[in-house]
């Protein structure tokens, strides 16, 4: 009995367990994180807008509505090489830290999207203009999949637990700026040269602006620190291989291989795994479902004008910017499982009516079905990323939220747009992608209820993350209170066994 009440006792706080956030460096770390997810967003929003553009471009031979597939086809392939993304940087990020990973895929991401702008089109040089075009998706997928895991990691590593879901909501707001001004630009263009013009020239203009966005996100991202708790975790298992070079006991963590960290993902940390896979589904299918899939089809499936269905998507992009950091801060106070809850059951409930509303055409109704559906997204957008690297341990955090994360959405966020426009395209029903939105909405139901609430507690594998050295006394203070309450409380029952038992249960 004493064995086992000793176990149970929790050792108290000491002033080096408490880590106090550096203000000024988490407000680094907060933009360095959302730039680069403008970055990657911008070509998002760009080649969502642009992809009837890019079918007549690259694609000139096919019909119209094929055309939208092969465009959306070459958009999902840059989903099938990031899981390979995710298997080579997430473990990376975990072995030599955050920040040069990141910096490594600002460039990456940069370059590739800025090189779409040179391409030649299919008029003059046939097929191999598509295969170039190919092969700059499949390196802007391959440098995505070590992007949002890492700046997500990044990003929660340094907010006080606190504020977690309110920092971390400014990572997706940084996603939804760049689709916005990307969509933005190429509705601007769309009004200033025309149909034709877009396609003969000027759908080069947005990519070429990708080019100084990723210098800046550089610039800044190489400006960074590590975060204190892989520093924290570094020096641990620095610490630890030393014992074990002299002699002394030493882990597998400590040093841990690619192969070791794998196995040990898929074996000790699969339903965290799970968890993370079906909440990326939902998020990601709503997120492609919107900003990807509705303006194209709005235009090619209800036939709506170019400028009117980029306009109310533009709008709705907007609606989640201005919401997006308020969700977040409402998680820190209400808990990540009651929004994500609301919101997967909202979806369940209104993917269809919204989606009625936007076949009815004209402004008001349509406009009135995308709020609903960008209010559905905020739910998922504000919150996804103080949740799911809190699923993870700090050595292993990069790692497997990377292979989750992006197996997840290679599978189901990322091809949203091509099997949709794929199932309108061969049954002829115009709400498949309500029905789409339902199942994701399920699936996103059964994966909450898996989910451990963390909002306001330390991530996995680290200690508590405050604001003020005075919080961080306060909460050592509570501690050793706390413990020797337990203390006590151990005492007796070790001095009084039956005390704990009801008066019936004693003997004489």
């Amino acid at each position: 009995m004493l064995r086992t009440l000793l176990r149970r006792r929790k050792r108290s706080l000491s002033s080096a367990d408490v880590m106090v956030a550096d203000q000024p460096q988490v407000r680094r770390a907060v933009t360095a994180a959302a730039l680069g997810n403008t970055m990657e967003w911008f070509d998002f929003g760009v080649y969502a807008y642009l992809a009837g553009t890019m079918g007549k471009v690259f694609f000139p031979s096919s019909s119209p509505g094929v055309q939208v597939v092969a465009a959306f086809a070459t958009f999902a392939a840059a989903f099938l090489v990031r899981p390979l993304g995710g298997l080579v940087f997430g473990p990376l990020g975990d072995r030599i830290g955050r920040q040069k990973v990141l910096a490594a895929t600002m460039i990456m991401m940069a370059v590739s999207t800025f090189a779409v702008g040179f391409l030649p089109t299919y008029g003059a040089v046939g097929v191999a203009a598509p295969m170039l075009l190919l092969v700059c998706r499949l390196v802007q997928g391959f440098s995505t999949g070590g992007e949002y895991a890492g700046a997500t990691t990044y990003i929660a590593e340094y907010a006080p637990d606190r504020r977690r879901g309110f920092l971390g909501s400014w990572l997706d707001f940084g996603t939804f700026v760049g689709y916005a001004l990307g969509s933005g630009l190429v509705t601007i263009l769309t009004a200033a040269l025309g149909a034709q013009g877009l396609q003969d020239w000027g759908w080069r203009i947005p990519f070429f602006v990708a080019g100084p966005l990723g210098l800046i996100g550089l610039y800044m991202r190489l400006k960074l620190e590590e975060t204190p708790a892989f520093k924290k975790e570094a020096a641990y298992a620095a610490t630890e291989g030393e014992s074990g070079a002299a002699g002394g006991p030493t882990t597998v963590e400590a040093s841990p291989t690619a192969r070791g960290t794998l196995k040990e993902i898929f074996t000790r940390h699969w339903h965290a795994v799970l968890i993370c896979m079906g909440l990326v589904l939902l998020y990601n299918v709503t997120n492609y479902m919107v900003t990807s899939y509705l303006p194209t089809y709005m235009t090619v499936t209800l036939g709506e004008e170019d400028t009117t269905a980029q306009l109310l998507v533009l709008c709705t992009m907007l609606l989640v910017v201005l919401t997006i950091t308020t969700v977040g801060h409402t998680s820190d106070r209400w808990g990540r499982r009651p929004v994500f809850l609301a919101g997967s059951i909202a979806l369940m409930v209104l993917a269809v009516p919204a989606f009625l509303l936007i076949r009815e055409g004209g402004i008001l109704l349509p406009a009135v079905g995308c709020a609903v559906l960008g209010l559905l997204l905020v739910c998922f957008a504000g919150t996804a990323a103080s949740t799911l690297p809190a699923l993870f341990p700090t050595r292993l955090r990069y790692g497997a939220l990377s292979i989750a994360f992006n197996i997840s959405v290679s599978l189901f966020g990322g091809t949203t747009p091509l099997f949709t426009s794929g199932l309108v395209e061969l049954t002829g029903n115009d709400l498949v992608p309500a029905y789409y939105l339902m199942v994701a909405g399920a699936i996103g139901l059964v994966s909450t209820l898996f989910l451990h609430e963390t909002a306001g507690k330390p991530l996995r594998g680290s200690g508590p993350m405050v604001e003020t050295h005075d919080e961080a006394h306060r909460l050592v203070a509570h501690s050793r209170t706390a413990a020797g309450r337990q203390a006590r409380d151990i005492w007796i029952r070790l001095r009084h066994p039956w005390a704990h038992h009801p008066p019936s249960d004693r003997r004489d």
